[in-house]
């Protein structure tokens, strides 16, 4: 009975408490929980299509500081395998971005000890200035709050020079777990849960768009990802009335592989299909305030990701064009521009291309419209 009080109450948009999101996390059947994430996903994004991306992820660098548990990719700033992205090497990858029909870089990679706010400003300018048309989805909170202490400043000031050098959107990456408790263990060096709150609340009031995230399933609680979720909804319902705020919330597990969390501390990646599956859900179901929840194929695989849509998840991301950080642990699913739109038509839905702001795209002309059937 306690359930479908709760149900009831979730159908009506009404948010639903930190106790009994995670007493339905915890215990409402899975069948119930996909039912439930999907009616209110209809409720809030009408028609039968599923959104998809064209982007690449460019590291610009892969030195870093954070050194935190679950990454592979840093490098100590004086290991022989550090490196800074050339701009010859941005040129050519552009190129490439530019001839497979996207527009956007999700440039992001290491908190390097020595690039201050200068560095990324003439690097965001010189992009702009090559490429007009190209859209920078950059950085993260960590980043933020990295430059903002380098430079003995606030996060507002950083975040606005940032934007005026061309930065078109703000990734909410580093999030991990919104758990001071849990970042202590998987990542001490990073910025605190309220340091990553606090940035984007900075983000939401100068209106530059914005998403969230969570890495799950290592050595959080199931209660500590219902919190976390809370603390993404109560700053999204701050944000300043016609802001962006955070256009979508994208969940995904912990990727383990030749981990320091594995390897020295013995936390291996704890999310079954299940597991996922009952996330998405449960985001849906909490986050009545974001419009967008994004399936992780890249980390759950094709199968997985596809049931997520009858869950709740109403987007499919990006095809990944390049994408090193979580492969690097583990994660080796890919998608191009045809067979991603095939897997949504798999799944029982209309595909649709988007932009980093959830604005709808028509296919360019050198990417195949795929049918229901699969053929183009």
């Amino acid at each position: 009975m306690k359930f479908q009080q709760i149900y009831k109450k979730a159908l009506r948009l009404n948010p639903i408490t930190l106790e009994e999101g995670d007493l339905l996390y915890q215990h409402a059947p899975t069948q119930e929980l996909m039912t439930l994430g999907h009616e209110i996903r209809k409720k809030m994004v009408s028609g039968n299509t599923v959104t998809w991306q064209i982007d690449r992820n460019v590291n610009i660098t892969n030195a870093c500081f954070s050194q935190c548990k679950f990454c592979n990719f840093y490098r100590t700033s004086n290991s022989d395998e550090v490196y800074v992205t050339s701009m010859d090497e941005y040129e050519e990858k552009i190129h490439e971005l530019f001839n497979l029909g996207g527009n956007q870089l999700l440039l992001q990679g290491g908190m390097h000890p020595h690039l201050r706010l200068h560095f990324y400003t003439d690097l965001f300018q010189k992009l702009k200035q090559t490429f007009p048309a190209l859209k920078l989805h950059a950085l993260g909170p960590p980043e933020i709050v990295h430059l903002a202490r380098k430079e003995k400043t606030d996060y507002k000031d950083i975040l606005k020079k940032l934007m005026e050098a061309g930065m078109d959107s703000l990734p909410g990456a580093g999030a991990e777990i919104l758990c001071d408790r849990v970042r202590k263990l998987v990542s001490p060096v990073k910025a605190s849960a309220g340091e990553w709150l606090d940035v984007m609340k900075e983000a939401h009031i100068l209106n530059l768009p914005t998403s969230a995230t969570m890495m799950f399933g290592h050595v959080e609680t199931p209660t500590e990802r219902i919190e976390h979720l809370v603390r993404i909804r109560d700053l999204q319902a701050q944000k300043p009335p016609g802001h962006y705020g955070f256009l979508a919330f994208i969940p995904w597990p912990f990727q383990d592989l030749a981990t320091e969390l594995r390897d020295r501390m013995g936390v291996q990646n704890s999310v079954t299909p299940e597991d996922y599956i009952r996330m998405i859900s449960i985001s849906r179901i909490m986050l009545t305030n974001i419009t967008n929840i994004q399936a992780s194929w890249l980390t759950v695989g094709k199968d997985t990701a596809q049931l997520c849509l009858h869950a709740g998840a109403n987007d499919f991301g990006s095809i990944m064009i390049e994408e090193n950080v979580v492969s690097s642990a583990g994660a080796h699913s890919y998608f191009d521009a045809e067979s991603i739109q095939k897997a949504i038509f798999e799944a029982g839905f209309q595909p649709q291309l988007r932009n980093q702001k959830y604005e709808l795209l028509d296919l360019p002309p050198q990417i195949h419209r795929v049918s229901a059937t699969g053929n183009r």
